[in-house]
């Protein structure tokens, strides 16, 4: 058995989230841990909302950063084996690097704030967007973004996200994604939606943010990581600090390639994709990219400790 853990990002988030974890007083200590370095009541926004403001870019991605910490400790309190290999969707990738040992938990907190912050400013409300394309090849997708921003001047669509085979999330400017979106409905996609994003991630869009980022990353200590971690921008293991620090500007500005890190982990001879964190979104995902890895969601105290005795 060969465990590799995958850590969730924006879009897993919910009012009560936490709630399974009972009888697990780690979490609710990482929740106060986080709450006093960035002095905001993490945990009464989790339980009890609302909503709008759980849903907000500046406090969704340290909120799922400290919800992925909190439940991978929850594993190691319980006598959780120590995963072969990691990886995190997006913001997911901060909570691996904190599992990695790479970034501590108060850098990786500051970080994260730093990163929504720059990401909401990097495009004004209203110009960006995102879309999912169900049912379509990826090469169709890649080949729609491209004319896309052919035909729209001063204009750009780009793949944001390989989620899962027939599942890609695109973004750019809002009247592209428009067009696209009809474009693919055209090319015979089951369904071509807006996200309820403002955010474009993952795309050239993103670039302020990437160059605010390098230079925040430049006062921040990274260390060699502990633990392999499989980058989104290139679905490869980084070593060394200087590296580490390129790979994370890269992974602002390039799609997310989630297929080819499943297949990856499947090389590698992973047995068991854990995902670890409130929700199974990931788990949804890894099962259409790969049915003969095994696919845990720890959602749950419950589930947390049968996983554990797998282990």
């Amino acid at each position: 058995m060969k465990f590799a853990f995958v850590f969730p990002g924006q879009g897993s988030q919910s009012v009560g989230m936490m709630n399974g974890y009972s009888g697990l007083p780690v979490i609710q200590e990482t929740f106060q841990e986080a709450s006093d370095i960035l002095k905001q009541d993490f945990w009464s926004m989790v339980n009890d909302g609302p909503s709008d403001d759980l849903n907000l870019t500046i406090n969704t991605q340290p909120l799922m950063l400290i919800a992925g910490v909190a439940v991978y400790r929850a594993w190691t309190s319980l006598g959780g084996c120590q995963p072969a290999m990691l990886a995190g969707h997006s913001l997911g990738e901060y909570t691996a690097l904190v599992v990695a040992e790479v970034l501590s938990f108060a850098d990786a907190l500051a970080l994260v704030r730093f990163r929504a912050q720059v990401m909401q400013h990097a495009v004004p409300e209203g110009i960006g967007g995102m879309a999912a394309i169900l049912g379509l090849e990826d090469g169709v997708i890649q080949s729609l973004c491209h004319d896309v921003t052919r035909q729209r001047t001063g204009e750009s669509l780009e793949p944001a996200n390989f989620n899962s085979p027939g599942q890609v999330v695109i973004a750019g400017h809002k009247n592209a994604i428009l067009q696209g979106i009809e474009m693919a409905k055209q090319k015979g996609a089951k369904r071509a939606i807006m996200l309820p994003m403002s955010i474009p991630s993952h795309c050239s869009l993103m670039k302020p943010a990437a160059d605010s980022m390098q230079l925040q990353l430049q006062t921040i200590v990274l260390k060699a990581p502990k633990i392999p971690i499989l980058h989104n921008a290139d679905v490869k293991p980084h070593l060394d600090a200087a590296s580490i620090k390129e790979i994370l500007i890269q992974q602002l500005v390039s799609p997310v390639k989630w297929v080819d890190t499943i297949h990856a982990f499947a090389a590698a001879g992973i047995t068991h994709v854990v995902e670890c964190g409130p929700g199974k979104v990931l788990v949804g995902l890894n099962k259409r990219i790969d049915q003969n890895l095994q696919h845990v969601s720890l959602m749950d105290s419950d589930a947390l400790k049968q996983t554990v005795r797998l282990s």
